[in-house]
């Protein structure tokens, strides 16, 4: 029985992914902010056939949480099979968090950046075992400008949440060559464009266009959700590790993604952010 950790379980694609594993009957453990929908998660969880199913509470825009996050991990887990990074969040009107931190960016990238580095030794004595970071399509076209890392200059909602999501696919790539020959790997993917309350965040003059582009382009959670669980189940996957998969396949990443000078920094620069040395 393997035991599958699942950042932002309490929905969308997490909570989906975490009922089609538990399927299989492995132990998983949910990791979401609140209490109340982690224990409803905990219940659809356990009646899909769960292993076993454990919580655990984390606000992802705290760093302080994360850390206490990953003690809490250490002190209860002999091994962690699957360390799936899907928390994320988009904030239409830039904010900050306790951290100084552009929120987008600490949810969606430093938040899964931190656990992980924290994690780390424990994968290895876990291995074989995956690390996979959900990204999203959206991070071809955008650019990390170390320089206003935060966007304190032209932010925009959209921009910033690509900008994480390039970051999810170059910290990925970095581990990958990292842990190379060690069992785990590390992969980012794309979802697909799903219906999830993640858009709710828009702007009121857009949600009409939200509500129709849900109803007739958008995937369901539960398909959304068979992507991360292929990613972190799959045999097909067992052995692929740096890449960016999209429509269940491999693809090629943004020509940014596949710069390790900018990989390079982005992790020096993360470390720092987040009190690891480099």
């Amino acid at each position: 029985m393997k035991t599958i950790l699942i950042t932002g379980a309490t929905s969308g694609i997490g909570l989906e992914a975490a009922q089609q594993i538990a399927a299989e009957g492995d132990r998983l453990v949910l990791v979401g902010r609140n209490p109340g929908k982690l224990a409803e998660a905990a219940e659809l969880v356990r009646a899909a056939g769960a292993g076993g199913v454990d919580t655990l509470e984390c606000d992802f825009a705290s760093q302080t949480s994360v850390r206490q996050l990953a003690k809490a991990i250490l002190a209860q887990y002999d091994r962690i099979d699957v360390l799936a990074n899907n928390a994320g969040g988009y904030h239409q009107q830039r904010t900050e968090t306790e951290d100084g931190i552009e929120a987008t960016f600490a949810v969606n990238h430093l938040g899964g950046f931190l656990l992980t580095e924290l994690l780390l030794d424990l994968m290895l004595r876990s291995a074989p075992a995956r690390i996979v970071f959900t990204s999203s399509v959206l991070h071809f076209g955008s650019t990390l400008d170390f320089d206003d890392l935060g966007f304190r200059h032209g932010y925009s909602g959209e921009k910033a949440y690509s900008r994480s999501k390039l970051a999810n696919v170059l910290y990925a790539q970095s581990l990958a060559h990292r842990l190379e020959g060690t069992g785990v790997t590390a992969n980012a993917f794309h979802p697909g464009a799903v219906a999830t309350n993640i858009w709710d965040s828009v702007p009121w003059f857009g949600q009409p266009l939200v509500a129709i582009a849900k109803r007739l382009f958008m995937i369901s959670a539960a398909d959304g959700g068979r992507a991360l669980t292929r990613v972190a189940t799959d045999p097909e996957f067992a052995d692929v590790s740096g890449c960016y998969i999209q429509g269940n396949r491999i693809k090629t990443p943004s020509r940014h993604a596949q710069d390790d000078a900018i990989r390079q920094q982005l992790c020096a620069v993360s470390a720092t952010l987040v009190g690891l040395p480099e």
